[in-house]
């Protein structure tokens, strides 16, 4: 082992137990799986509001901040393929308080995320069901989640794959039909609805730079690719196929099946209160669309669930085996899994019914907004913390790691400074001011609980 990495050892010893069942195949799906979500059926109608056809420099900008996390995030994993990941890697790189921040900040913001989740699923359940109370479909899905993932890491892995199978399938027949309707029939429509409703930036630079935040939003999720390797059969060979793989198929899905979108329908409709996956169907006529989207839909909320249940339990996991909370939670079962950390992560089940239940109709948005901080902060401490790994790895760089991240330290400065941008965006759109109005007062108590934590721990030190 390279020698900045010995101090690894006890980190590396701390978290075993786990058991590396997920095959590189599941790993290669649940990486691309983790990016097609509701931001991508439903969060794309929002941003295209911001900024028009702009837009598509908006999921651009966000593809480039992705790729780049993908790459630092590949590169510390294959030479650390463990469940702690990021949080690890900022313990051990940038210093203990880093690695208590991310791990919680992380935690946290998942938490909240399962629970904008069901909230959603809720919602899209109704398109069938519309006199069935919401309440019951959080309890049956939920319930349903979580047992599979009380099971083992590999039915975790099993679901998640046929999960994504189905998202990436209807991507690519909404790709197919598309480009079908826009370039191959008699009344093919072309492109001019780019620049039919005041142009390609109806709302200027400024509106496509806003909309950079829904594009981080519908991005988030890449990096759990980096706990699941902790649980791998062979880890450095499935994050390298998954960095690659992951890659192509966010060129492909994000921004071609937008370019497509907005050239079948206006802009203006585009953004207007339902998924612009439906409507561009229903413009075209297609029997069924709103149906089968929809379906797709509550797969992808599902899917996001699931992955999300799956993370929040592996870092709290983390987080007990690093003395950073209760015991309890880094026990495992007969089956690997770490089932009490399982049924903690699913607190945010019931904070979304209590928001449920005293803002319906903003539920889901609130959710969203404030879970939206932990995973951001996250991104960015990802390339502050693979700045500080490369400057430990340097001296050692001739038995470095199979996979480097190209461009160092451009890129990780790079990285950090957009998501600090990002970040700092959340202020002006009232949405997402949340974001940051809950993110900066949280992470301040978080700081004061490391202290307190450290003081306590020092106390009982002889």
């Amino acid at each position: 082992m390279n020698e900045p990495n010995k101090g690894f050892d006890d980190i590396i010893a701390r978290e075993q137990g786990l058991r590396r069942s997920l095959s590189a195949r599941q790993m290669s799906m649940i990486a691309i799986g983790g990016a097609i979500g509701t931001g991508l059926f439903l969060g794309s109608g929002f941003a295209i509001s911001l900024a028009g056809p702009g837009v598509l420099v908006s999921y651009v900008i966000g593809a480039v901040i992705a790729l780049l996390l993908m790459g630092c995030l590949a590169e510390m994993t294959v030479t650390h393929p463990l469940t702690g990941s990021f949080g690890a890697y900022a313990e051990h790189y940038v210093g203990p308080l880093a690695g208590f921040l991310v791990r919680w900040c992380y935690w946290s913001g998942n938490v909240l995320a399962v629970g904008a989740e069901v909230t959603a699923v809720a919602v899209y359940m109704k398109f069938w069901f519309p006199m069935t109370p919401g309440w019951l479909w959080i309890v049956v899905f939920s319930g349903s989640l979580v047992l599979a993932n009380a099971l083992a890491v590999s039915v975790f892995g099993t679901i998640e794959y046929w999960f994504s199978i189905i998202k990436v399938t209807a991507i690519v027949a909404f790709i197919v039909l598309a480009s079908y309707l826009v370039f191959g029939t008699e009344t093919a429509t072309g492109f001019a609805n780019y620049t039919a409703h005041g142009g390609f930036l109806p709302h200027g630079w400024w509106g496509a730079w806003i909309a950079v935040m829904v594009a981080v939003f519908s991005y988030l999720s890449l990096e759990m690719i980096a706990v699941a390797a902790g649980e791998a059969e062979q880890p450095q060979i499935a994050i390298t196929r998954a960095f690659r793989s992951t890659i192509v198929r966010l060129i492909l899905f994000y921004l071609l099946t937008l370019a497509l979108m907005l050239a079948l329908i206006p802009w203006t409709a585009a953004g207007a209160g339902e998924s612009p996956f439906v409507r561009a169907m229903r413009s075209a006529h297609i029997p069924a669309a709103a149906g089968v989207i929809n379906f797709v839909i509550l797969v992808a909320a599902l899917s996001s669930m699931n992955s999300i249940l799956y993370v929040c339990t592996r870092m709290m996991f983390s987080l007990s085996r690093a003395g950073q909370a209760p015991r309890r939670f880094g026990v495992l079962n007969k089956r690997g899994v770490p089932l009490q950390a399982l049924l903690l992560s699913c607190s945010g089940v019931a904070v979304a019914a209590v928001l449920g239940a005293l803002w319906p109709d903003r539920a889901y948005l609130v959710m969203l907004s404030i879970s939206g901080f932990g995973v951001m902060f996250v991104w960015m401490m990802i390339f502050i913390t693979h700045y500080f790994f490369r400057r430990a790895q340097r001296p050692h760089a001739q038995s470095g790691p199979r996979f480097r991240m190209w461009g160092y330290p451009f890129t990780p400065l790079l990285g950090a400074v957009l998501m600090a941008s990002v970040l700092l965006t959340t202020l002006f759109n009232q949405p997402f001011r949340m974001t940051l109005v809950f993110g900066i007062p949280f992470l301040a108590l978080l700081g004061a609980m490391y202290y307190l934590w450290s003081a306590r721990v020092r106390a009982y030190q002889p």
